[in-house]
């Protein structure tokens, strides 16, 4: 476990050094947890916010090519209109289980009749689904709710599993841990600094308004990379999906142009991408740079696309952690959200 920062007392370093177990283990623990037989699903919504949201994000990214069932993750209060009756599986994911807006889907879902699992470390929607006979996934996670992307990941990937919606991710899971172990002996805090591409990146961004860029499955990447560099650096970001942003984007590159000189984006790239994104990642990056912007690119590493996932997914948290400590601030508290809760929970 690395060593404690003074940046960092409540060492979010050992969190993210932490990812790959926190997949291994919520992968083994969701093939033992008790399920319900279920009547046929045809739809499955994740409900969640925050950092619980991100796993149900990389879930339906993830599986979107194999599945013929259609996943959504929403952030939001309720439900849809067509999230209705048994053959629609809400999962409730909320990482404290007293996120207001995943307590209300819950409800809802009941309402309608839904099929309904709950994931949580306790709270109120374990509470409530007791109460309900709702089946409850139990894990045990002390850190911030964006810190646990690996439970609430891999608790949904062994749901996907045993539900035969997917089969033999067991080679997946391990190929991923590898590369995260492997990729962690460069990005740890002891490595120095030039042989740590994600620490040299973390100081290249200080300052600069950031701007996170990625194509079709790995869009859920760079919005990672955003929230992560949002809450722990607590800085400004913002992310944008490929190819989407070539048509309408690239039109924005001349004002306010005073603006460019203070921004930095960047290409995360992987081989999973689509042949033509690739071109549009190639061409995207040039533009960018004629009109004045800074440019760099993360390439994913490892075999397999969940690999290829976790690894840049790794790699940005580490640029978030070091961008934090960059601007002398503590990764782990985010005093703003904390602040919005209490006057939210004043003004019901």
């Amino acid at each position: 476990m690395s060593e404690n920062n003074p940046l960092d007392p409540e060492n979010m370093a050992g969190y993210i050094e932490s990812l790959p177990t926190d997949l291994n283990n919520a992968w083994h623990q969701g093939l033992e947890k008790p399920l319900p037989s279920y009547p046929q699903i045809r739809k499955i919504l994740i409900s969640g916010m925050g950092g619980s949201a991100i796993g149900g994000d990389l879930f339906s990214s993830y599986l979107s090519p194999y599945v013929s069932v259609p996943i959504f993750s929403r952030r939001d209060y309720g439900l849809p209109g067509w999230a209705d009756g048994p053959d629609t599986l809400v999962v409730c994911s909320s990482h404290s289980g007293n996120t207001e807006e995943t307590l209300s889907s819950f409800q809802t879902a009941k309402e309608r009749g839904c099929s309904l699992l709950a994931i949580s470390t306790g709270g109120n929607l374990q509470r409530e689904a007791l109460t309900a006979g709702v089946t409850h996934w139990y894990f045990n996670h002390k850190g911030q709710p964006r810190t646990a992307i690996g439970w609430s990941f891999g608790l949904l990937l062994a749901l996907a599993e045993r539900l035969g919606l997917i089969h033999h991710q067991q080679k997946d899971i391990d190929k991923a841990v590898a590369i995260m172990k492997e990729q962690f002996q460069v990005l740890k805090p002891e490595s120095p600094l030039v042989q740590n591409p994600a620490m040299r990146l973390a100081g290249q961004l200080l300052g600069r308004n950031i701007v996170i860029f990625a194509a079709g499955e790995v869009e859920v990447i760079a919005r990672r990379w955003k929230t992560q560099i949002n809450e722990l650096a607590k800085a400004w970001a913002s992310f944008e999906g490929i190819p989407e942003m070539n048509h309408n984007t690239l039109a924005g590159l001349q004002y306010p142009d005073s603006l460019f000189e203070k921004t930095s984006a960047i290409f995360l790239r992987s081989a999973i991408d689509h042949p033509r994104n690739q071109k549009r990642i190639d061409l995207s990056m040039q533009y960018f740079l004629e009109a004045g912007i800074a440019v760099d690119s993360v390439v994913a590493l490892g075999d397999g696309r969940l690999a290829q996932l976790w690894s840049l997914l790794q790699f940005g948290d580490y640029v978030s952690y070091y961008l934090a400590l960059g601007y002398g601030i503590n990764p782990t508290p985010v005093e703003a959200l904390n602040a919005l809760k209490s006057a939210l929970s004043k003004a019901e």
